[in-house]
This record gives structure tokens, C-alpha cells and sequence, in this order.
């Protein structure tokens, strides 16, 4: 549990549920969109509404949009390792030490944006550009989860932004 309260979210389940949020859809195709999806959702919002937290204890719009940004960092690095070494460490971190240490609840939601949409149009070229069987099958051994497979990596990044995305629906509601 972090100092605002929210709880790391446990391997396996959180695993499972955010294939399961992606499904059958191509990974790249949500990846490729969220960037858009997101500056729609923030488009016209004052500042008090994106710092304003869904309740007590929960991620504002802006500290959603800074762990979006951090997460990228991560999920990209973690792609170019898989890619380059064999079978390399791929350490876990603690969301919410992130988003304590950090302090996102102070960050300017435009440069948060603006810092995960570079980085994901620069993560979707190695995304892109890994697609044969022999990429995806390549695998990193995650300290927390143990073995992951490029092909798993790149589907949990797109359920991560699916997680994400219900998020900020639920938020809107709130702030609006």
C-alpha cells in the first residue's frame, strides 16, 4: 500500500485481467490510438478538474496522465531489452511509490501528455518492427512475474491502456 493508499497491483491477477481487457484486439491498433483517445478526454478540461481525484484514497486525471507517461518509459525499455539481450532482467517498480515520489498529483497534465505521446510514438516503432515470431517469442524475466514473452509485454502494455482508458471514463463522470 502506498502513502495514498493504493495498492500495488498483485501479479498474476492483475496479469490475467488486463489480458483479458485487451482480448482479441490487436495490440497495436490500441497502442496506436491511445495517444488521440487521451488529448480528446483532457481536451478543454480546466486545471482543478484534472486534479481533481475520482474520490478518496484515488488517481486524479493528471496523475493517471503521469503514470501513463512513466509506464511508457518502462514498457519501452523493457522492449528493447527483450529485443537485444538473452533473456535479460526486466525489474518490476512500485506504481505507487511512483506516483508518491514523483508527486503526479502536482504535474502539468499538458507536459505529462505531451511526454507520453512522444514516447509512444517512439515505443511504437519497436513495436512495429518486432513482429515476427521469433521477436515475439523472445523473452525477459520479469522480477516480479518471471518469464514474459515480447508478445505478452506488448499485450499487457495495450491492456494496460484499456485499464487506464475505463479509468478515465469513470473520472470524467466526476469531474464533469
Amino acid at each position: 500500500m502506498t502513502a495514498a493508499g493504493i495498492p500495488a497491483p498483485a501479479a498474476p491477477g492483475y496479469v490475467a485481467e488486463t489480458l483479458a481487457l485487451l482480448g482479441t484486439q490487436d495490440p497495436i491498433a490500441i497502442l496506436s490510438e491511445t495517444p488521440a483517445w487521451l488529448a480528446a478526454r483532457i481536451e478543454g478540461r480546466s486545471l482543478a478538474q484534472l486534479r481533481k481525484p475520482e474520490g478518496p484514497g484515488k488517481w486524479s486525471l493528471v496523475q493517471v496522465l503521469s503514470h501513463l507517461a512513466d509506464t511508457e518509459l518502462a514498457y519501452g525499455w523493457r522492449a528493447r531489452m527483450i529485443l537485444t539481450a538473452s533473456q535479460p532482467p526486466i525489474q518490476g517498480f512500485d506504481q505507487g511509490a511512483w506516483l508518491d515520489r514523483f508527486d503526479y498529483a502536482s504535474d502539468d497534465p499538458a507536459l505529462a501528455l505531451q511526454t507520453f505521446t512522444t514516447l509512444r510514438h517512439w515505443n511504437l516503432r519497436v513495436w512495429r518492427g518486432a513482429t515476427s515470431p521469433a521477436d515475439l517469442a523472445r523473452v525477459g524475466m520479469h522480477s516480479e512475474r518471471g518469464p514474459e514473452s515480447l508478445d505478452i509485454l506488448r499485450r499487457l502494455a495495450a491492456g494496460h491502456d484499456l485499464r487506464h482508458r475505463r479509468q478515465i471514463e469513470r473520472l470524467l463522470k466526476v469531474i464533469s
